[in-house]
């Protein structure tokens, strides 16, 4: 009797242990990214960081756009486990469903790409507290853009000029310098020297 009362207790405590072990072994999975979502901890907690940029975002792009685009996230899994839960895609008002950013047009991919830049740096200064980021600083991108496209991209950092940031542009492209009223022209001076222009339109 004393032997069935122990071993009664072993297997309690048995079954309790590898309840228990399930359990973690359960929640090891999914934080590992090996659950039904494909999500791990780590990419949860960048989706949240990431939801808070589209939401931003989202109120430059809509003006932008003429409230055609919005960013949603993607909810399906990844096209790579490394990507799941961190992909973006576009609601378009105008067909009423979401579509891959990769159909956008090339002034239309510029205005969604300005509108996330803009959208960082403004969750970056509401996070970090202190930090100001009073410069943006589009490095090249309109060489690719068509006559219709680079209006669009310069309608769209025409209409930030009255807030208090300084948007520069880097670019070859010489239909911009028209658009521009300020500029520091770099040009070669020979023997692997450079000079610099400045150029002030009041």
């Amino acid at each position: 009797e004393k032997l069935a009362k122990q071993a009664a207790t072993i297997f309690t405590a048995n079954q309790t242990a590898l309840a228990a072990y399930a359990d973690l072994q359960t929640l090891a999975t999914v934080m590992n990214g090996n659950g039904p979502k494909k999500l791990s901890l780590e990419r949860y907690v960048l989706q949240a960081y990431l939801q808070e940029i589209l939401n931003v975002a989202n109120s430059r792009l809509q003006v932008l756009s003429n409230n055609r685009y919005q960013f949603v996230l993607h909810t399906s899994l990844g096209t790579q486990k490394i990507h799941s839960g961190l992909e973006i895609d576009v609601y378009d008002d105008q067909v009423g469903e979401k579509r891959a950013v990769q159909t956008l047009s090339g002034g239309e991919s510029f205005i969604a790409a300005l509108s996330l830049a803009l959208a960082l740096g403004e969750v970056i200064q509401q996070e970090s507290g202190g930090i100001n980021i009073d410069a943006l600083f589009v490095d090249e991108g309109f060489g690719s853009l068509d006559a219709n496209s680079l209006d669009v991209a310069m309608n769209a950092l025409e209409s930030l000029e009255g807030e208090s940031r300084l948007i520069g542009i880097i670019s070859h492209v010489t239909e911009l310098r028209d658009n521009i009223p300020d500029q520091l022209q770099v040009e070669p001076a020979g023997t692997g020297r450079s000079r610099l222009k400045i150029l002030h339109s009041a």
